[in-house]
């Protein structure tokens, strides 16, 4: 099969390589005839044909499946703004089409909302881009809690994490930001593995938006939701990972920790977790999580900041929790929708959009600025399951 030098060319500079260190990466070696890198641009410009052995190692060095390569032409890229998950000096995120697609679905929702906020001359909202990395954690915490009216005690008081989550959306969504679940492409079978993304910031003055891939747990919404805010505060749009090696993103983790679980608090544990095997640790982290409607990976996480246990206690922690959960998913997974019991489609699609965008699409189509098509763009559905959807009445299938 002929292969399109323009993938070629797009696989390495979406790797971030150029082609001198992608040529060295492949093992090109200059010759008398030419060099390494004029070898790579022979390939690139449709001199020559890469061999199946060639394109097995940009695949590897590019960290790119081998079927990209094998594409008719290089594939649309969401505009992502910057991709907090890379760290310089380190290999960039594997692709994931899914995650492209499911970013240029938010940005199209987005621009819309912009749109009519625009017509309609609403506000900016007062906190976007006001703050900065050289702000304090603590100060910029208690910035954003003072802005949001947020109550610790009161997302403590409820019954579980998704109340929990519910308190401190509806406290994000009144400061004037969208807040969205979103964690595939309208099915189970394109969800994105947590791995790949937790959130996804669009620090947009007039209409700011906050993704939160809801494949994770449930008790790490509210985390990543102000981790998110944070990234809102700093004006910085760009999709976040798992990744606390990046300088903004521990901040932003920092901030939302802050809020969530003050420090003062947190060194309370130390007598309890000094030199404990993880079995105890695990115990004593699970109970002090659940106390608090917060996740234990975040609890553990705080504890390694706060200089309580040390980094390689943090990760064999963090990744012991993380196993537990996935095995805990294997056992529960339901493709959603279904009728076993679980909430139907509508409810479920209505939680994933929040209160905000409904009533924004809600009030725009009274008003005659959405038509029904915009609308279903907006909410992700039909145009005619718009109505259904956002009076709670039975839909008509997906989008």
């Amino acid at each position: 099969m002929k292969i399109n030098p323009q993938v070629l060319t797009w696989a390495r500079e979406t790797a971030g390589l150029s082609v001198e260190e992608a040529a060295r990466l492949l093992g090109f070696a200059d010759t008398r005839k030419r060099t390494a890198a004029e070898r790579l641009l022979a390939l690139e410009n449709g001199a020559e044909d890469p061999t199946r052995s060639i394109l097995q190692k940009m695949a590897e060095r590019y960290r790119r499946s081998l079927l990209v390569f094998y594409l008719k032409e290089p594939p649309p890229t969401g505009d992502r703004g910057k991709d907090f998950r890379t760290v310089p000096g380190a290999q960039p995120p594997l692709y994931n089409p899914l995650l492209d697609a499911l970013i240029r679905d938010i940005r199209k929702r987005q621009d819309i909302v912009r749109a009519v906020q625009e017509e309609l001359e609403a506000p900016p909202v007062d906190f976007v881009g006001t703050a900065s990395a050289n702000h304090s954690v603590e100060d910029l915490a208690n910035r954003i809690a003072e802005r949001l009216q947020f109550s610790l005690e009161e997302f403590r008081r409820q019954l579980e994490p998704k109340d929990a989550f519910t308190y401190l959306r509806r406290k994000i969504e009144a400061s004037g930001a969208f807040v969205l679940l979103l964690g595939n492409l309208g099915s189970h079978h394109t969800n994105i593995a947590v791995e790949t993304f937790r959130g996804f910031a669009v620090a947009d003055p007039v209409a700011p938006f906050i993704i939160i891939n809801d494949q994770d747990a449930r008790a790490a919404w509210s985390f990543t939701a102000l981790h998110e805010l944070a990234h809102l505060w700093l004006g910085a749009t760009g999709v976040s990972g798992a990744s606390v090696e990046a300088k903004i993103e521990r901040f932003c983790n920092d901030v939302a920790g802050e809020i969530l679980l003050p420090t003062a608090e947190v060194t309370q544990m130390l007598a309890a977790l000094r030199r404990a095997p993880i079995a105890e640790a695990v115990e004593v982290v699970t109970a002090f999580a659940n106390e608090r409607n917060i996740s234990r990976a975040m609890v553990a996480y705080k504890l390694f900041r706060a200089d309580v246990i040390s980094e390689t206690a943090w990760r064999k922690l963090d990744d012991h929790f993380r196993q537990q959960w996935l095995k805990s998913q294997i056992k529960e997974e339901q493709p959603e929708g279904s009728s076993k019991g679980g909430p139907s489609y509508y409810v479920v699609r209505r939680h994933r959009l929040g209160d905000a965008l409904l009533d924004f699409v809600r009030g725009s189509l009274g008003e005659g600025i959405l038509t029904p098509t915009k609308a279903g763009l907006v909410l992700g559905v039909k145009p005619r399951n718009v109505d259904p959807l956002l009076h709670g009445t039975t839909m008509e299938g997906g989008r």
